[in-house]
C-alpha cells in the first residue's frame, strides 16, 4: 500500500516510511513547489530525527535551503508557512496514529494543503521515475527555531483571562507540551506532559475512548470545569466535560460559534459529511450559514477559504479558522472553547448545561467496519435507503449522506485506514438502533 493518502504521506515506519523515501520527497519537493527553500518541522516519534535528517539532505542535494524550526507542532509549520512567506514546508509526523507510524504533512504558500489532488501524486510519481542529480551547489540548513516563540505570542491574546479556570490537560507525550505551558500557565492539572514518542500512557487518538479514560478520571479527580485532551501533533483536540464525560468533537463546532456570536462575529461555518443535525441547528439558530463538506484538512482548508467562512469543524477534531490563515490548530481550538467555559462559569453554567442545549439527537458517533468490499457495502446501503426509501435530499461528495425527516445517515471509505465508516443520528435512540441494525445487516453480507 502506497504511504501517499488522500490528505498526506503516512505510513508504517520501516515499511512504507524510510529515509529513503524522506530523501526523495526532500529532493523533489522544491521543484513540485517551484522554491529555493522548505520550512521542515518534526514532532518527537523515535523515527522523526533520521527521517528529519534524510529529508534535509534531499532538499539541500537538490541545491535549495532549509528553513529549520526543529521540534514543532503541525499548527506551528502552518503558522511558519505563513509568517515567514515561504512557499513550501513539511511537518513530519503520523498525528494520531500509533508509535509505528510516521509521515510527511506538507503545505503550500499561504499553508495551502498539498493533498493528492493538489500534487502529492505529482510528488509521488517523481519519487518513484524520475532521477537524482545531487547539486553541485548544495543547499544550507538555517536555524528558525525562533518562530515558536513568535507563535506563541500570535496565541496568547487568546489565552489571557482563563486563570481562574481549573483544568485537567492531557498532552498525550505528543507535542502539545511544547507550548501548552508558555500559554496557560504551570498552575494546571497536567497529565503525559513529557516528550515520548512510546506513547507510554496510551496512543495519541483522542478520537479512541480508551485513550481519554485518563483525562475523564483526571477532570472528575480534580473537580475540573473542563477536560482537554490533545493528539499527537496537536493539530486536533477534544473535551471532557466537568461530569468527566467525553464530548463528541462535532457538537464542539457548535461550542466554537457561540464563542464567536458572543463577540457579534457570525457568517458562514463549514462542518463535514458526518456532522450532527444538532450542530447544524444551533448554528443556524445564531446566525451562522453552514456549509458541508469533504473529511479531511487537504478538503477543508479549501473549503472554507472559498466560502471565506469564520471557522469549522470535523467528527475528528479538527477545527480551522479564518483568524489563523484558514487552518487547524488543536490549541488554538482549545483556547477559544476554554474562553466559552469561562463566560459559563461566570454565569453560572457548566459546560454540559450549553452541550446539553445543543444535543437534540440521538446520535451512533463514527462506527467503523473492517471489510474488503467497502464498494459492495455502499452500493448496497445506497440501493437499500436511496432507492427503495423516499430520502429527504443525498450528498455524494464523501461516500453519501442520505437524509430523511426523522433520521440519517453517512457512509465513506477512510482515507488513510482500511475501515468502512457509518455515523448515524435519529429523533430517538430507538429509530437509531432500529436503522443501524438494518445498516449493519447489510454490511454484514460483505464481511
Amino acid at each position: 500500500m502506497s504511504a501517499f493518502k488522500a490528505y498526506d504521506i503516512r505510513g508504517i515506519y520501516g515499511q512504507d516510511i524510510t529515509e529513503d523515501l524522506g530523501y526523495r520527497i526532500g529532493y523533489f519537493l522544491p521543484r513540485l513547489l517551484n522554491t529555493d527553500h522548505v520550512v521542515v518541522g518534526r514532532d518527537i516519534r523515535l523515527s522523526s530525527p533520521s527521517l528529519h535528517d534524510a529529508l534535509v539532505k534531499g532538499i539541500t542535494d537538490s541545491g535549495k535551503d532549509v528553513w529549520d524550526l526543529g521540534l514543532a507542532t503541525t499548527p506551528m509549520v502552518y503558522f511558519a508557512t505563513v509568517f515567514l512567506d515561504a512557499a513550501a514546508s513539511v511537518q513530519i509526523t503520523a498525528s494520531h496514529n500509533p508509535k509505528e507510524y510516521n509521515g510527511f504533512k506538507i503545505s503550500r504558500h499561504g499553508a495551502l494543503p498539498v493533498g493528492g489532488d493538489s500534487g502529492l501524486k505529482d510528488l509521488e510519481r517523481m519519487t518513484e521515475n524520475e532521477e537524482i542529480i545531487v547539486s553541485e551547489k548544495k543547499g544550507s540548513v538555517k536555524d528558525y527555531s525562533y518562530v515558536k516563540n513568535e507563535y506563541v505570542n500570535f496565541l496568547r491574546p487568546y489565552a489571557e483571562g482563563l486563570d481562574d479556570l481549573n483544568i485537567s490537560i492531557d498532552c498525550s507525550s505528543g507535542m502539545s507540551s511544547l507550548i501548552i505551558k508558555e500559554l496557560l500557565g504551570e498552575k494546571r492539572h497536567y497529565i503525559n506532559d513529557t516528550f515520548d514518542g512510546n506513547f507510554p500512557s496510551h496512543e495519541p487518538n483522542p478520537l479512541e475512548e480508551k485513550n481519554c479514560y485518563q483525562i475523564e478520571e483526571e477532570t472528575k479527580r480534580n473537580g475540573s470545569d473542563c477536560g482537554v485532551i490533545y493528539d499527537g501533533d496537536a493539530d486536533r483536540v477534544m473535551f471532557i466535560d466537568e461530569n468527566g464525560a467525553f464530548i463528541q468533537p462535532d457538537y464542539i463546532t457548535a461550542v466554537i460559534g457561540s464563542y464567536y456570536a458572543g463577540k457579534g462575529i457570525t457568517g458562514n461555518a463549514l462542518q463535514d459529511i458526518r456532522t450532527s443535525r444538532s450542530t447544524t441547528e444551533y448554528l443556524e439558530e445564531i446566525g451562522f450559514k453552514v456549509t458541508t463538506w469533504k473529511v479531511g484538512h487537504a478538503f477543508a482548508k479549501l473549503k472554507i477559504r472559498e466560502i471565506n467562512g469564520v471557522f469549522g469543524g470535523e467528527l475528528a477534531g479538527h477545527y480551522y479558522f479564518r483568524d489563523f490563515f484558514f487552518c487547524d490548530s488543536g490549541i488554538f481550538a482549545s483556547l477559544l472553547v476554554l474562553s466559552v467555559v469561562k463566560k459559563l462559569k461566570e454565569e453560572g453554567r457548566t459546560l454540559s448545561s450549553l452541550i446539553h442545549e445543543i444535543v437534540r439527537y440521538a446520535n451512533s458517533g463514527e462506527i467503523n467496519f473492517r471489510l474488503e468490499d467497502k464498494d459492495g457495502a455502499i452500493k448496497a446501503l445506497y440501493e437499500r435507503f436511496a432507492e427503495n426509501d423516499k430520502p429527504t435530499a443525498i450528498m455524494d461528495f464523501d461516500g453519501y449522506r442520505i437524509e430523511f425527516d426523522s433520521w440519517w445517515f453517512n457512509v465513506r471509505k477512510s482515507n488513510t485506514e482500511p475501515y468502512l465508516r457509518i455515523v448515524a443520528e435519529a429523533a430517538s435512540e430507538k429509530l437509531l438502533e432500529e436503522k443501524l441494525g438494518i445498516i449493519r445487516e447489510i454490511i454484514g453480507r460483505f464481511h
